[in-house]
């Protein structure tokens, strides 16, 4: 018991680390390239930041546990939601391009909403098929819309506050750190998750309920760990992006990879689980588009529904 808790701490300290140095590499990847910073998190930072879930659950999958490996991808949405936008915004108000709430947003709300739709009863193959059609569409129109941003001295002027100098930073060197950042956080969260659900099942908690709570906040961390860094560094379309691409990912990608790997009526979790997820991202949509921004208040409201919701999850 008191090594696993030991493990807790040491992992969420090399998933804060982690998570800064990954924030650090795709933002100056985004100001080299010239790339809205809420496309590059969404594309990169979302699918990064996705990986601890797509690899837990498919594990789970694997091991013929596909209650728990879906719990992970529902909670984790949620988590993600309620916690690692909620959590940035609690750091600093985030505001929100209006280009992202026309695009981005509506996407990866969708993605969420087809995936919720297609748990009803369990995830079949053709599922799966078409969990893995649509992120064959999505992916390349989020490229498409990525967009330059226009040169000039707004641009330089981030670029000399943020590089602390006029020296633009080598692409490869930021790859480079954004990739170690990366493998740093999948290490952190493959701690996490192992040492919390030791602890779980020390306290002989259930597999689902598991899944949706303690194995979808550890992979989650990361995510909030790079949200919180990138709050913090007032890179806030970023800490957008990256909650935006990571949800997609997991409902489409993670959603096929159940689905082809132990798919069938045991792929599926309580409906209220389902419900939270669709509904908070629709949530989340709305109050990002009300305002252009997600406020203080709004982000504890968040947090409080994921808190009240918790003893229901498994229903």
């Amino acid at each position: 018991m008191i090594a696993d808790s030991l493990v807790l701490v040491a992992s969420l300290a090399v998933l804060m680390s982690s998570g800064d140095q990954f924030v650090v590499g795709v933002a100056r990847l985004a100001s080299v390239m010239r790339v809205r910073p809420s496309v590059v998190g969404a594309v990169v930072g979302g699918l990064g930041a996705s990986l601890p879930e797509l690899f837990v659950s498919g594990v789970a999958s694997l091991r013929g546990d596909p209650q728990l490996a879906v719990g992970n991808l529902v909670g984790s949405n949620v988590a993600n939601i309620c916690l690692a936008l909620a959590l940035a915004a609690l750091v600093a108000p985030i505001r929100v391009d209006s280009r992202t709430v026309r695009r981005e947003a509506p996407i990866s709300v969708a993605a969420v909403v087809l995936f919720a739709v297609l748990l009803r009863g369990g995830l079949s193959r053709l599922d799966g098929a078409l969990l893995l059609v649509a992120l064959a569409l999505v992916v390349p129109g989020l490229v498409a819309n990525a967009g330059l941003e226009p040169p000039g001295d707004e641009l330089e002027i981030e670029v000399d506050r943020f590089f602390g100098g006029r020296k633009r930073a080598r692409l490869r060197r930021e790859v480079v750190r954004a990739g170690l950042g990366l493998a740093g956080m999948i290490l952190g969260s493959e701690l996490l998750v192992r040492s919390a659900s030791d602890l779980a099942a020390r306290l002989g908690i259930g597999q689902g309920f598991v899944g949706l709570t303690i194995v979808a906040v550890g992979t989650s961390a990361p995510l909030v760990a790079i949200s919180v860094q990138a709050a913090r560094r007032g890179h806030e379309d970023l800490v957008v992006g990256n909650v935006l691409g990571c949800n997609l990912f997991i409902a489409l990608a993670g959603g096929a990879l159940v689905a082809f790997v132990h798919g069938g009526p045991a792929a599926a979790v309580g409906g209220v689980a389902v419900g939270l997820m669709a509904g908070t991202s629709v949530a989340a949509w709305a109050l990002m588009a009300r305002g252009s921004r997600l406020t203080r208040w709004e982000a504890g409201a968040l947090v409080l529904a994921y808190a009240v919701s918790l003893p229901f999850l498994s229903r």
